[in-house]
């Protein structure tokens, strides 16, 4: 009966424990990184930006990307990170805005061409962010994936499920 009992309680510790690893996991601090992190090695800056053309009909600028503005930083894959950047809303509702597009630069995609796919990111959250806090800069905080997806903006490089969205601080 003793015999029982501790390999009973070994296995319930053991199973009490397994069950925290995913939670202190998810504790880990984010790596924060930079925009120029989401560009593979070996891949300038300059070789990602796009010709176009202009629409005149929907006064919009197209842009023509070649295959570098696709090309994305798979070793990020599975990390958590924090990355700076603006909110450009896809979804609001009455509380705030569930999923976005985490843009480098103020205005990206409204008014001047859309960034690279590479150079986009889509956000979702379980937690709105506020409606009336859409021009501030911010961190945002999750698992990246790096996955092209189009979404009705343009065409993104990289996901992220948030886990923590805060107002960036200069």
């Amino acid at each position: 009966m003793t015999e029982f009992r501790l390999k009973r309680r070994h296995f319930v510790l053991t199973a009490c424990a397994g069950g925290l690893l995913p939670m202190r996991t998810l504790a880990a601090p984010f790596r924060e990184i930079t925009w120029d992190d989401l560009i593979p090695p070996g891949v300038p800056y300059s070789e990602i930006i796009a010709e176009g053309e202009m629409d005149e009909q929907g006064d919009t600028w197209k842009p023509v990307f070649d295959e570098n503005a696709t090309k994305l930083n798979t070793d990020l894959d599975g990390e958590f990170v924090k990355l700076p950047g603006y909110i450009l809303p896809l979804d609001v509702g009455a509380e705030g805005v569930t999923s976005f597009a985490l843009v480098p630069y103020v205005g990206a995609c409204i008014h001047v061409p859309p960034p690279p796919p590479n150079q986009l990111v889509f956000v979702t959250t379980q937690t709105p962010w506020p409606s009336d806090s859409l021009w501030a800069a911010v961190w945002v905080s999750g698992r990246l994936s790096a996955r092209l997806q189009s979404t009705q903006v343009a065409e993104v490089g990289y996901q992220i499920t948030a886990e923590k969205i805060e107002v960036y601080e200069w």
